[in-house]
Parts: C-alpha cells; structure tokens; sequence
C-alpha cells in the first residue's frame, strides 16, 4: 500500500473497464484522480454531431465514476497548464494517460511532459490492438502496404483485455469545472458511453458471420457501428478481438481492425501525411479552383449532385454524423475525380462531422481514394456513382430513406431519377457533371502528370 496520489488523464480512453492505465495509475493501491481537459485546440474543428458525441461519452464516463463515488475532475484549457496546476493542488506524484500516436497529441503531451517537469508522465496502453511503431519490415522501416503488415501484426499477436476492476480503485477528486450542456442531436442513433457500447458490440457479434457478405449493402445496415465508440475508446479493439475468437466470419472483421492500426502506424512514422500527399508526385494534379471550387464543395456537402447514391451518403454524414463505409469511399472517389476537388477539402469536412473520425483512418482513406496514399488504390480507378447504386442499393432502400425527392421513384428510375418518365422529381437537381466525361478528364490529367 502507499500514500501516494496518481492522476489517471483520460483522451481517448472513456472508459473504466479494459483500462491498462488505469491499472498502472492505481498499482500499489495509489489513490486515482480522473481528470478530463476540454482542449480548445480539439474542440474548435469539430461540428456539432461530433462535438455533442464526445461530449456525451465523457458525461457517460462521468456518470459511471459518480457510481463509484467519486467526480470526474473535468478543467478547461491547455493541457500543459492544466496538468501541472492539478499536481500542485493535489500533491500527486504521476501523471497516467494512455499513448496518443496522433501529430498534435505527441506535440501536446511532450508540451506537458516538459511543463511537469520531475512528475512522471507515464504512458501505458493506447487505443490500438497493436501500437503504433511497434512493428517493422526485416531491414526495420515501416510497414507501406497494408498485406504485409497484416500478416505480420497477426503473427505479433495483441494482449488479452486489462482486468480493470474501478471498484477495487481508491479514488479520489478535485475541484472540478462544469461539461458543457450538450445534447445529442435527434439523427445520432447511438447511446455513449461504456456500457452502451458493450451491448453494441454483442448485438453486432451475433451478426459477425455475415458481415463479408453484408458489410457492403447501405442498404441493409448490416455494418457493426462500433467505430464511433473505438473512436472514444469506450471500447477497446482489444475487447473486440477477444471477443472475435472462435466466430465463424471473425476473419474479416478483424482485418478491419488491423486498417485501424495500419494506418495509424503509417501516420505514426509519417505525421506530415495527415495533410500532405503520401505519394508527393500527385500533388501536381489539376483541381478546380475559385467558383467551380465552391460550386462542386457546396453541391457535394449538401448532397445535392444529381446521383442518388452520393447524395444519400453525404445526406447521412450531416444528419447522423456517420456513413457507411462502401459509401464513404464512392463519396470520395466522386469528389475527387467526378468533380475534381482535391482530396484535403473532403477529407476536412469528414473530420468535422463524423462522430468516428480517427485522423488516421480518415486521412489515409481519403488519400486511398485519391491515388496518392502509401497503399493507394490505383488512380484510374474510378467508382461509377450509378453502378455502385445498382449493385450495392439494388432496390433504392438506402437511397429513399435520405433522399425524401425520390421515394415515389421505382426501377431503373431511382438511381437514374434523370430517366423518370415525368422528368426529375421535383426539388431533385439535374446531375452536376457528366460521369464519362469527368472520368475521361481525370485520367487524361493524371496520365499527362504520369508522363512527365
């Protein structure tokens, strides 16, 4: 037993089960402070739906300490202020966080690692399965294909989940600031919180065997959605692999997983792709600039191109804060290389709205779709809005639940509405560009960039 008090700096870690830090900070029966920083710097970028989900899992977290008695320490501003003043209240000898691999966390937590000065900063576990950085090709660089990588982090394997027990935890407070009062808005369908992600998950595992064959139907809505709560760490990858064990169609699912990881171990080793070209000899493709700019942004936002299948997608993101993964990457090829806007604007406003967005994941899937990432897709690859709708929303039921314009449309019609017999329902628009044609300008650019 010791005297001693530890604080426990929750991030990306909102919860109290599986919690590898969490056990660090309460080893030897130290008394534990839960703190949580509103940063300004993490806050300001996000929209609403993504501002209101974390805010509400870090009131979830918050609510399941006051079960144990104790307040969620919560205080406004920059960490490497925050932190030092609690010590100093409080008297505490360590400072506990799980690692954070992102540009800006490193940079913060070496900003807060120096402002403690003799108070250890001590990092134990991280949101992923494998951390970031810990695998290497043979001769030691990292990993830029995610094939090979896969097999290795299989073969490295990950930890059974922390036995985190928060009522064998001697906790203790602090004066404590207010969360905002932030409610989720009505289209964000999850519950937070642990608990709530728990029950989740086992929903979704009951239908894991058919997620190879499902996950790519918007449609069917046979996707996990466990993403927004792996985003807040209200739980863990490594829960949901231990889980997996043993499932028939665990496979796939887990390869998903391991993307999580790959990508941030390509950001990991690579920060400067969270904004620049992985592949830098892209950079110089044409993209359309000034009012075609805002034109194109502004239609593709609001969902409101002309294919159905796009619009619906961008028409979820606004109002749940989520998109499925299959029309994630249709959106994205269309911006780029229907409309020709380059990758960083789109990548932008999904950070900004989805409740999920994990900068890796998000700006390597971005940079996928554009042909310019460490594991890019081919360039000339370029998805057909209307044949993804025919084969991934065969009967239009994706389509009708997010674009009210086309519900009496039928057959062909409802993914080509331009071919309605009466003409475009009114209040839909006429499609922004000619498919073919965009198409043919896209590769022309790329072959002449290629070429040089």
């Amino acid at each position: 037993m010791t005297d001693e008090r530890r604080v426990l700096w929750f991030r990306r870690d909102l919860r109290l089960l599986d919690h590898p830090a969490l056990l660090a900070a309460a080893a030897d029966g130290a008394e534990v402070i839960p703190l949580y920083v509103l940063d300004e710097r993490l806050i300001s970028p996000a929209g609403p739906n993504r501002v209101a989900w974390v805010m509400a899992s870090v009131k979830a977290l918050a609510d399941d300490l006051a079960e144990h008695g104790v307040t969620l320490v919560v205080r406004h501003g920059d960490p490497a202020k925050v932190l030092p003043e609690l010590v100093e209240e409080t008297g505490a000898s360590e400072v506990h966080i799980s690692s954070d691999h992102g540009p800006y966390g490193r940079e913060r937590d070496d900003r807060v690692r120096s402002a403690l000065g003799d108070v250890p900063l001590i990092e134990t576990g991280s949101p992923y399965a494998v951390t970031p950085g810990r695998l290497a090709t043979g001769d030691g660089t990292a990993y830029q294909v995610f094939s090979p990588y896969y097999r290795a982090w299989v073969a490295h394997g990950w930890r059974d989940p922390a036995e985190s027990d928060p009522k064998k935890v001697s906790w203790a407070s602090a004066p404590s600031e207010e969360l905002p009062e932030v409610e989720l808005p009505e289209g964000v369908r999850l519950e937070p919180g642990e608990a709530a992600a728990r029950r989740h998950w086992a929903d979704a595992l009951d239908r894991v065997a058919d997620y190879a064959t499902a996950r790519d139907r918007p449609d069917l809505d046979a996707t996990s959605r466990i993403s927004p709560y792996l985003k807040v760490g209200a739980l863990h990858p490594r829960t949901v692999l231990a889980d997996l064990a043993g499932h028939e169609g665990a496979e796939p699912f887990q390869r998903e997983l391991a993307f999580r990881d790959f990508y941030a171990d390509v950001l990991h080793h690579r920060p400067e792709t969270a904004r620049e070209y992985a592949r830098p000899e892209l950079r110089g493709l044409p993209y359309v600039t000034g009012d075609a700019l805002l034109e194109h942004l502004d239609a593709w936002r609001e969902g409101r191109t002309g294919f159905p299948l796009v619009d619906a997608g961008m028409r979820q993101l606004l109002a749940e804060g989520w998109m499925h993964n299959r029309v994630r990457m249709l959106v994205a090829s269309f911006l780029v290389k229907d409309l020709g806007v380059e990758w960083t604007h789109g990548a932008r406003h999904f950070m900004r709205h989805l409740i999920d967005g994990d900068l890796a994941s998000n700006q390597h899937g971005w940079q996928w779709a554009a042909g310019s990432g460490t594991d890019a897709a081919p360039y000339f690859r370029v998805f057909n809005p209307t044949t993804q709708a025919r084969k991934f929303d065969p009967d239009g039921t994706y389509i009708r639940r997010w674009i009210p314009e086309l519900r009496d449309l039928s057959g062909k019609a409802i993914h080509e509405p331009w071919t309605a017999p009466d003409g475009l329902p009114e209040g839909y628009p006429e499609p922004i560009v000619d498919h073919a044609e965009a198409r043919a300008t896209t590769l022309e650019a790329y072959y002449a960039l290629r070429d040089r």
